[in-house]
């Protein structure tokens, strides 16, 4: 979803800010602020999937294999997303997908729809966040109780790439935490009296509180990029296959061709080594 939202949505609010307000029509206003409000919900319902996916993993490993079964992990994720469109398409009936000038772009807007508003905060950011916070401090646990064992075998041991995966996703929940909470904080102010308190909210707030939030899909590929080896490796293959295509394209320019036309014939080269050897024959 982050890289549909790079595609679409993204250069339309390029092409707002270049030409100072939004003269792209309904249509795709409509279709940009939908996309990025279903990369954001599907976002923090996935953080919430993995955070429970780890939990069983980790803490119930031996229920782990029936519990995540091929069938079961196809309906996890049929589930998120259908949650995902349940938590947005309500968006089309109560008008809430606005161009606000302040952002220069298409976007949910927390003052149409008090109900609605507090519903998507409530249950796509702080029951999440309850859920997820519950899944981790429970792996914590669990971590802390393997490390201060006094046996060996006594219970279940944790690998190391299980428990740096585990870090991962918690160093990514917590960044998610941070970058989002500011801006539904913000939205149940509004939605508590949207007349009194909209107002009151400063301009320069709001649009650090939005573009805060949307800058954490750019922090999770450098979390990644330091914390999974895989990641690591894939960025080091990327960049050495730019620097081989490079020297590549280097040697095919002019000074490739001169130093192949430098380079003697190969018929010449051998009568060469044919007259100097009958030279040392006589």
């Amino acid at each position: 979803m982050d890289l549909v939202v790079a595609i679409y949505p993204y250069p339309l609010v390029l092409a707002s800010i270049i030409n100072n307000g939004w003269n792209l029509g309904y249509v795709h206003c409509q279709i940009s602020a939908f996309l990025m409000g279903l990369s954001v919900v599907s976002s923090i319902f996935n953080i919430t999937g993995i955070a429970v996916n780890r939990y069983c993993y980790i803490c119930h490993s031996l229920q782990y294999d029936k519990l995540y079964s091929n069938r079961n992990s196809l309906c996890n994720v049929l589930l998120i997303w259908m949650l995902t469109l349940v938590a947005i398409m309500p968006n089309l009936q109560t008008r809430t997908l606005q161009y606000d000038p302040r952002i220069y772009s298409c976007t949910f807007t927390q003052s149409v729809s008090s109900v609605y508003t507090i519903s998507l905060v409530v249950f796509h950011f702080f029951l999440p966040m309850v859920i997820v916070t519950f899944c981790y401090l429970r792996i914590w646990i669990l971590v802390l109780q393997v490390r201060r064992r006094v046996k060996p075998d006594s219970k279940p041991k944790l690998k190391p790439q299980d428990f740096r995966n585990f870090v991962t996703m918690f160093v990514v929940f917590v960044l998610f935490a941070i970058c989002w909470a500011p801006l539904n904080f913000i939205g149940l102010i509004v939605a508590s009296d949207p007349d009194t308190m909209a107002p009151r909210i400063p301009e320069w707030l709001f649009v650090a509180s939005y573009y805060m939030a949307y800058f954490n899909s750019c922090l999770n590929a450098i979390i990644y990029g330091l914390l999974n080896q895989n990641f690591r490796q894939e960025y080091k293959r990327i960049i050495v296959s730019l620097c081989t295509a490079k020297m590549f394209f280097g040697d095919n320019s002019n000074d490739a061709a001169d130093k192949i036309k430098c380079r003697p014939a190969p018929l010449k080269a051998n009568n060469n080594l044919i007259k100097r050897m009958n030279q040392e024959s006589k």
